[in-house]
């Protein structure tokens, strides 16, 4: 990779955040922390409370649960078509009957 090609992507880059806004949000966070009082003990904490972001979430927690959630979810459908297919199974023998 030639040195111009590596100084476009940067601008690239550059632009991209600027574009999305990344930059002036980055430059508020960064003022906010500079003009704290008292630092806070831990810095990337108050950067992801500042920009919105949960703390204390266990993320590899959150992904076990969204994947049980997703078995008992396709396991109760499956459950759905079948009883759906016996609903039906029923009412085809209940027409045969009075009919």
């Amino acid at each position: 990779m030639s040195y111009e090609t590596a100084d476009s992507q940067k601008e690239e880059f550059r632009k991209y955040l600027e574009k999305n806004g990344i930059i002036s949000q980055l430059t508020r966070v960064l003022v906010g922390l500079y003009e704290e009082p008292e630092r806070p003990a831990n810095a990337i904490d108050y950067i992801k409370k500042y920009l919105g972001a949960p703390t204390g979430v266990d993320v590899e927690e959150l992904r076990a649960d969204n994947d049980e959630l997703r078995r008992q979810n396709a396991e109760l459908e499956a459950k759905v078509a079948s009883l759906t297919q016996q609903l039906k199974e029923l009412q085809t023998e209940q027409e045969e009957q009075d009919g």
